[in-house]
């Protein structure tokens, strides 16, 4: 009787992106390749797992919507539901922080999710793609990966969802974790996870109505308040404001904001995109004690962009405004 260990079965799926594209002919790069043709362009991927690829896209990230995202969720659920033991999405690197944040809230479970792409194409000078897609392919398979949620994975280093930015337009170390630092690195084919984080008891199910459009509006100094007034006769159904500092807005706007809060749920990131959103040291109008009184809600460690995403999709999910609170609460 054989004592090898069955292979891991991995979903990969391939929406488009840089780790994609090839030269087209008006010039430039764009995406043409697809996961078969990216998975068997990896030399040892074939001996990580059986992989089961396919290309639901084939765009650059900036285009992706969080329907897409959601209808994305939707195959990796019903491929952990036919036995899947992890799956990896392939995608433009613009916008991995949210795909990856969004992943994270939409499936639930045990099973690794691991969202990869390249900061180069594959005609160019030291592609980083193939490297990228085996070292996430190793964590996707990997039982070390178990119960940590949606993960990216770049430059073979390990990050969480909740925490992984894209800090810069063209290194291939673009992406770092500010507030916690990478979770583990993958070095001579194994996945080594130096901690781990606890993830919150957050999932969520839009359903098939449309998503709720939320806002997002970054506050520079200056700043009149015309955008902030507009949101809410926009049809908007919420609003992150990316404050100044620990999250502070202009004196003369705070008595704005507290009525844009009053007519629909509004939640207070950082435009530093590292630390947290602060809840009582500064009290001066506009500060972040003062926007709290008015309503507003606080988005605790999330950047603006992860935090639109949770406001989006709980409020697509039926929250009322203590369980946003909650939601958010769960990333302070």
């Amino acid at each position: 009787m054989s004592s090898l260990l069955p292979r891991p079965r991995l979903l990969v799926l391939s929406l488009g992106g840089t780790i994609t594209m090839t030269t087209a002919p008006d010039g430039g790069i764009a995406p043409t390749l697809g996961a078969a043709e990216l998975v068997a362009a990896v030399p040892g991927l074939a001996e990580v797992a059986d992989i089961e690829a396919r290309s639901p896209m084939k765009v650059g990230s900036a285009s992706l919507t969080l329907e897409n995202i959601a209808a994305v969720a939707g195959e990796i659920r019903a491929g952990f539901a036919a036995g899947m033991d992890g799956a990896v999405v392939i995608q433009g690197t613009d916008t991995i922080e949210e795909t990856a944040f969004a992943l994270d809230l939409l499936v639930p479970g045990e099973r690794p999710v691991v969202v990869v792409g390249a900061m180069r194409g594959p005609q160019q000078p030291g592609a980083d793609g193939p490297a990228n897609l085996l070292a996430a392919a190793l964590v996707a398979a990997s039982d070390a990966a178990r119960g940590l949620g949606t993960l990216v994975v770049l430059n073979d280093e390990i990050h969480a969802a909740r925490f992984v930015r894209k800090a810069h337009t063209a290194l291939t170390s673009a992406f770092v974790s500010d507030m916690a630092g990478p979770l583990g690195l993958v070095a001579e084919g194994r996945v080594r996870l130096l901690t781990r984080l606890a993830r919150p008891a957050l999932a969520f199910d839009p359903g098939t109505a449309p998503l709720p459009p939320v806002a997002l509006i970054k506050i520079a100094m200056g700043d009149d308040g015309r955008l902030l007034r507009a949101v809410p006769d926009l049809g908007y159904a919420g609003l992150v404001i990316e404050g100044a500092g620990a999250g502070h807005v202009p004196g003369a706007l705070a008595p704005l904001v507290g009525e844009v809060a009053a007519r629909l749920p509004v939640a207070l990131a950082s435009r530093t995109l590292a630390g947290p959103v602060f809840a009582r040291t500064y009290g001066y109008p506009g500060s972040e004690i003062d926007l709290l009184a008015r309503g507003v809600l606080s988005a605790g460690l999330l950047t603006g962009v992860k935090a639109r995403l949770l406001l989006t999709l709980a409020l697509a999910a039926g929250a009322d405004r203590a369980a946003l609170a909650q939601a958010l609460a769960a990333y302070e």
